[in-house]
């Protein structure tokens, strides 16, 4: 049947051959779903392909379609009922036609489905939803105006209902098919619709709250309400279509007019009843939408309410257009009702939306009195001098003040007014932005005015930007963003540091050009804080350059490459500040004391990662200049890569605290440039730098470390004898640093392996090694480099026994010795954290490292039965624990999928860790981690047979950790998993029910709530097993 012409089409006579027989033969209700569902599928092919045959047989058709509908409650064919029903309406228009005659009988069959209840058992194993059924109905209501008599009734019937989806349907489908039923036949109905509309509106709102919060300038109801928009759009439509009309019938209302005419009664927000502000708020919503939908409307509205108005805001026409020719007088705050100002900022907004929407904007003129102005010149006054008024200073309370919000958001409505469109003095747009500029630099200890003012001018910079009005642009840009850059220089002590940064960063991140001008104070603010503070000891810029470098990191430079900015910015910063560190010659120790070292290579990371390959080339040049010319680290670093490091100065538990502060400065940017390199960026030098790198993260500079680690995750391998961009491979990296060689004084030649095995006496250098290698395993692990198997096994070779470890009775010599064996093991387990964990600090994908996908699944899978096996051979306590600790690590960030694969041989390693780490609260982030894991499996499928072959463990290792007394956490952890527990079959934990009772009992009372909540209902569950 939907074949075309070039391979067979059915013939127009086949066609109407085939409907005469569907009509005649088939009882389509009597078939089963299937077979009523190709009934309708044929159906609906004929309708939309062969109409010329199906015309003829008009009314047997919809004779056919009623009979077939009936009655019909299967969702798929129901979705093709409703559009078989849409498409004979659009063959049989003509209203004394075949459709017409039986309209009325084919509607009361589709209105026995609205509102539409799905109820079916398989909606998962459909594609249909309830919408799509309703959107579908909806299309069959709206299909021609023949339904109209009787859709519009019904509609209005169950907008009565006690159903709240019912309402909203019916307001959906009374939106939908008044625009197609058209004016006229919804004039009808005007009456009906007002009345039921302004019941529900007024019902809908008693549900929302006014908020004053700052957030709440966009929108005054938190949270929205499904039927009040619903209404409102309805509303919106309905006087659009038949704007006298209703306009006579919302301006005529008794309950409106009582509401306008006692508007200046309505003083204080707080002393207003309930009931009365649920009134206001809804007559304002629905003047608000009814002065929106054109000029005219709007004019009609404004003229309407335009007396009382202004009598509640205290304000006389000939005060307007007489004695004031500025219009900046104040009008005394306390003449002003809360009604007059919640309805006019309102209507101001509905206007403002009007103009923005129109493509007239303009203002129909007002032949009254003032002949020369439109209606909306005098409110526009008035409103001006109201709404400053509000923000008089015996309303700058510490809570929020209703008056002065919609103060604040008035005057941000006036500013966001299309430019030239509001007839008023030209200066008001900057008198607004002088006004709230004032609030935020003067206002700073009321926290609730100062984010309403913040936010007001965020609000006004995103409007120009966003509906293109140049004209405000200079204006905005002097007043504001200017005058917000300056706080950052200015040495007022009026506003705290963090609120300027908030303001600047706030207000940059509307635009990119008012970014732009932000970064450029932010920068010269950062660089003169930083000269004083090289050459004295200045703690209060040291914070100030704390923060400003923050927020630089965290905010300005994110917003700036989620935009699309120019990477000149990160760049020029990066450059100026490598200038700046060279041309200072003696630099103070305040700038590492107070954090600014971290805090600026946070900045510098992150400023070189967001630039491309081209310009991180040319930050890597200069750094490798100022590095090459400073006397400390010697010229046969550079030209001698391969001599072996000198440990005479590495013995020094303090070489680096020694090394002076420009060089550490040099040497950690130099570090941070390398970690936020691309992997194709050029090192000019990579040998020279590994060797300095060996050098430094040996006496402790962890920022060397992990450029190490991003080194060896980054650079090309060799393949097949070509040649690598760098002038070093993956594979010669890797061969310098673990061959290099260390030379003691008057002895032999040790390698990196051999330090992190204890060749040297120097525990501290030991741990250095440790710590260092698992940044450098950390890279080649994410890359997937079997080289990290060999750095695995160095770890877990710190764990075997020394000879001192096993005697009975050691003496303090030996007593020390076990105490620093046991910190290097406690270092060797943190290393498998830095191996698995997500750093912050490098090596995650802001810094683009090479990453091999499943690699921790990977090397989960390796380390599992290392690990167990280590398990069984260990027969000290300490040793034991800490390996627990290693596989902690392992474990916890492991995947979820990888461990409910190894579930069986896991739960009774992860029982065993949690009991171990439940002595004390040496390991309590871990025991909780721990339980998480355990939780996991717990809660999936895939690990219940695992869970109820160990379920006796499980519990008793629960039992232990729900007294924890070291972490909340924890206890509320262990006692959801008992719940989960009680669901297992039923000989499985019936026979510990009387000792998880007990348990529980003792946590009843336990100092925190949701401890002894989680307690009650782990309780119940437990005592329900019979």
């Amino acid at each position: 049947m939907r074949r075309n012409d070039q391979v067979g089409r059915v013939t127009l006579d086949d066609a109407k051959a085939v409907l005469e027989s569907f009509l005649e033969s088939l009882h389509v209700q009597s078939l089963g779903q299937h077979d009523r569902k190709l009934c309708f599928e044929l159906l609906e092919c004929l309708l939309e392909n062969y109409s010329d045959a199906v015309i003829p047989l008009g009314n047997q058709v919809i004779d056919g379609l009623c009979e077939s509908i009936d009655m019909e409650k299967d969702p798929e064919c129901l979705m093709l009922a409703f559009h078989i029903v849409k498409l004979a309406a659009q063959l049989f228009p003509d209203p004394d036609g075949p459709l017409a005659c039986v309209a009325e009988e084919l509607f009361e069959i589709l209105g026995h489905y609205f509102p539409i209840h799905f109820t079916h058992q398989k909606a998962e194993d459909l594609n249909i939803t309830r919408d799509n059924l309703s959107s579908s109905l909806m299309l069959a209501f709206s299909s021609t105006p023949l339904f109209e008599p009787f859709a519009v009734p019904l509609l209005l019937e169950k907008l009565s209902s006690d159903l709240p989806s019912a309402k909203v349907d019916a307001l959906k489908y009374l939106n939908h098919c008044s625009l197609k039923y058209g004016p006229e036949r919804m004039a009808k109905h005007a009456e009906a619709i007002w009345r039921l509309l302004k019941d529900t509106i007024l019902l809908s709102l008693r549900e929302l709250i006014l908020s004053f919060s700052p957030e709440s300038l966009d929108t005054l109801e938190t949270p929205r309400n499904e039927i009040a928009d619903g209404a409102l759009t309805f509303l919106e439509t309905a006087v659009a279509q038949n704007n006298d009309l209703f306009l006579n019938l919302i301006l005529g209302d008794a309950d409106v007019n009582l509401i306008i005419q006692s508007i200046s009664s309505y003083k204080s927000y707080t002393e207003i009843s309930s009931e009365m502000k649920e009134r206001v708020h809804a007559v304002g919503r629905i003047l608000a939408v009814s002065a929106k939908t054109s000029i005219a409307s709007c004019n009609r509205v404004f003229g309407s309410i335009r007396p009382c108005l202004l009598e509640a805001l205290g304000i006389s026409v000939r005060d307007l257009y007489g004695n004031h020719p500025h219009g900046h007088e104040h009008v005394d705050s306390e003449e002003i009702s809360f009604g007059a100002l919640f309805l006019s900022v309102l209507l101001l907004e509905a206007s403002r939306d009007l103009i923005v929407g129109s493509e007239k904007a303009t203002f129909l003129p007002n032949s009254g009195p003032e002949a020369s102005h439109s209606i909306f010149q005098g409110f526009a006054t008035g409103f001006e001098r109201a709404f400053i008024s509000t923000m008089s200073r015996n309303n700058y309370t510490e809570v929020s003040n209703p008056h002065v919000f919609l103060g604040v958001k008035g005057l941000q409505i006036f500013a966001t007014f299309p430019g030239g469109l509001l007839p008023i003095q030209g200066s008001l747009f900057e008198d607004i932005l002088t006004m709230l500029v004032s609030v935020v630099t003067q206002n700073c200890k009321n926290e609730w005015l100062w984010t309403l003012a913040m936010k007001a001018l965020v609000n006004i910079g995103s409007y120009i930007f966003k509906y293109h009005q140049p004209e405000k642009g200079p204006s905005f840009m002097a007043i504001v963003v200017e005058k917000i850059s300056s706080l950052l220089t200015s040495t007022e002590l009026g506003m705290p540091y963090p609120l300027k940064l908030e303001a600047a960063s706030n207000v940059g991140m509307i635009e990119m050009n008012y970014m732009l001008r932000i970064v450029r104070g932010v920068e010269e603010a950062l660089f003169t804080n930083l000269s004083e503070i090289y050459t004295q000891v200045n703690i209060k810029s040291a914070e100030e350059t704390v923060q400003l470098l923050h927020c630089y990191s965290t905010k300005i430079l994110p917003w700036m490459q989620e935009s699309g900015g120019t990477e000149q910015v990160p760049m020029q910063f990066v450059a100026a500040l490598l200038s700046q560190i060279e041309g200072c010659n003696d630099l103070s120790s305040v700038a590492e004391e107070k954090g600014i070292m971290d805090a600026t290579m946070e900045a510098v990371k992150f400023a070189v990662g967001s630039c491309s390959e081209a310009s991180q080339n040319i930050i890597v040049e200069k750094t490798c200049s100022i590095l090459s010319s400073s006397s400390y680290f010697s010229v046969d670093e550079y030209s001698f890569p391969t001599l072996p490091i000198e440990m005479e100065g590495l013995l020094s538990t303090n070489e680096l605290e020694s090394m002076p502060a420009k060089e550490k400065w040099v040497l950690s940017l130099f570090a941070s440039v390398i970690i936020a390199l691309h992997p194709t960026t050029h090192i000019s030098n990579v040998r020279a730098a590994i060797h300095l790198f060996m050098r430094t993260f040996l006496k402790g500079h962890i920022p060397s470390a992990q450029a190490l680690g991003s080194i060896v995750n980054k650079l090309c391998p060799r393949q097949n004898g070509e040649r690598v961009p760098s002038d070093c491979s993956l594979e010669e990296a890797i061969d310098l640093i673990f061959n290099l060689s260390m030379r003691y004084p008057g002895k032999s030649k040790i390698t990196l392996s051999d330090i992190c095995h204890a060749a040297s006496t120097n525990k501290s250098l030991q741990i250095s090694a440790l710590v260092g290698l698992a940044w450098i395993g950390k890279g080649l692990l994410m890359r997937g480099h079997d080289k990290v198997k060999d750095i695995t096994m160095i770890f877990l070779e710190c764990f075997l026994p020394t000879d001192g470890m096993s005697s009975k009775q050691a003496s303090p010599e030996e007593e020390q010795d076990q105490n620093l064996h046991s910190s290097v093991m406690k270092y060797a387990a943190d290393s498998f954290r830095i191996l698995m964990s997500d750093s912050e600090d490098c090596l995650n994908r802001r810094f683009h490292p090479i990453i091999r996908p499943l690699y921790k699944q990977r090397f989960f899978s390796i380390m599992l039965p290392i690990f167990q096996s280590l398990f069984v051979k260990c027969d000290s306590s300490l040793t034991r624990s800490l390996l627990y600790r290693a596989f902690a690590h392992v474990v916890c960030e492991a995947p979820l999928i990888a461990v409910l694969g190894e579930a069986k041989k896991l739960i009774p390693l992860l029982v065993d860790a949690i009991l171990i780490f439940s002595k004390d609260d040496a390991g309590k982030d871990l025991m909780y981690s721990l339980l998480l894991v355990l939780s996991g499996i717990l809660m999936d499928k895939n690990g219940q047979d695992a869970v109820i072959d160990n379920a006796s463990m499980i519990i008793n290792c629960l039992i232990s950790s729900i007294t924890y007394p070291h972490m909340m956490p924890v206890r509320e952890t262990g006692l959801q998993c008992l719940f989960a527990m009680s669901t297992l079959p039923h000989t499985r934990v019936y026979p510990l029910r009387t000792q998880v009772l007990q348990a529980i009992a003792r946590v009843l009372d336990d100092p925190k709530r949701v401890v002894r909540l989680e307690a009650v209902r782990c309780r119940q569950a437990w005592s329900f097993l019979c």
